[in-house]
């Protein structure tokens, strides 16, 4: 098994999760593997950048960006990074101590992988109320129906996520035009990338690392049903962006997650809310269904868009 370098790249941008960056960067840094390389990558923020800039321990590397968006913040770490390995996480993680040390294993272990993700659960800061498992990606975290065991999967979470710099570098990075920026309902660039790699290198390149665990917090503002009808949205859209673009595998994950909800989760928390007058339950079957009409509205509309948008 040859030993191979890696970089951990954390992007963020507000000043009200420096404290949870913090927290990040010292969960890496004291896992049972820790990375060759860490960057942290302040997008658009000088004042933040200069309040962290003595408040991270080296051999943290502070960079900037002024381009703006999540997508321009991680090719800027990508671009610095000189391992083998570059692995991503959002601010707001904290990594279990085994995180890397598995990601790693899996890229040592198998030549073929080429990029990994695992599991991501949520650090509730507040009651979940009707937010069922089914939803958790509304949040950022891994949710029911998703893979549990190892194997392929067609993209993992961008809060946790690694990928070989190599085919990363050869594939231009994270396309712009997709992910956070600002207030935009751009979500999905870790969805569009793993089909670029997909196009390029073939099926089966991307694997679930179950052992690669990380914990997201969720703030008590994300658990609302105006985020649940943005991100809806903005999936949709999204997702309806890369029909076009890819075609038939830019779906290939949402059919058996429909199915899911559909065949058990849905009728799951009906019984459960009717039988035990559970409204929470019922809240959740709700949520599933407006979350799936938003959904689906959205794709339509952004297969639309593209479709516009090339001629």
């Amino acid at each position: 098994m040859s030993k191979l370098s890696t970089a951990v790249v954390v992007c963020t941008a507000s000043h009200e999760r420096a404290g949870l960056l913090l927290d990040c960067v010292d969960s890496i840094r004291r896992g049972a593997r820790g990375p060759d390389e860490l960057f942290v990558v302040v997008d658009r923020n000088p004042s933040l950048a200069e309040k962290l800039a003595g408040r991270l321990p080296p051999p943290v590397r502070l960079l900037e960006t002024e381009l703006g968006g999540l997508s321009h913040a991680r090719n800027a770490g990508l671009r610095e990074a000189r391992s083998d390995v570059v692995a991503f996480v959002d601010d707001d993680v904290t990594v279990k101590g085994e995180w890397l040390s598995s990601l790693m294993e899996a890229f040592e272990t198998d030549g073929n992988i080429l990029g990994a993700g695992g599991p991501i659960e949520p650090r509730w800061g507040a009651e979940r109320r009707w937010l069922c498992d089914e939803l958790l990606w509304v949040v950022g975290c891994t949710y029911g129906g998703h893979r549990q065991d190892a194997g392929p999967i067609r993209n993992p979470i961008g809060a946790n996520m690694a990928f070989r710099r190599s085919q990363l570098l050869a594939l231009g990075g994270f396309a712009v035009r997709f992910g956070k920026r600002g207030n935009t309902l751009g979500t999905c660039e870790e969805t569009e990338l793993s089909l670029r790699l997909e196009l390029t290198e073939g099926r089966g390149r991307i694997h679930y690392v179950p052992g690669a665990r990380v914990r997201h917090y969720v703030p008590p503002a994300r658990i609302s049903w105006r985020l649940l009808v943005r991100r809806s949205v903005s999936e949709g859209l999204s997702k309806g962006r890369l029909r076009r673009m890819y075609s038939r595998p830019a779906l290939g994950a949402e059919g058996p997650y429909v199915a899911h909800i559909l065949t058990r989760a849905l009728p799951t928390l009906v019984a459960r809310g009717l039988k035990a007058r559970d409204g929470r339950a019922l809240l959740g079957a709700g949520a599933l269904v407006a979350s799936l009409l938003l959904t689906g509205t959205a794709f339509v509309a952004g297969a639309v868009m593209a479709r516009e948008g090339d001629r």
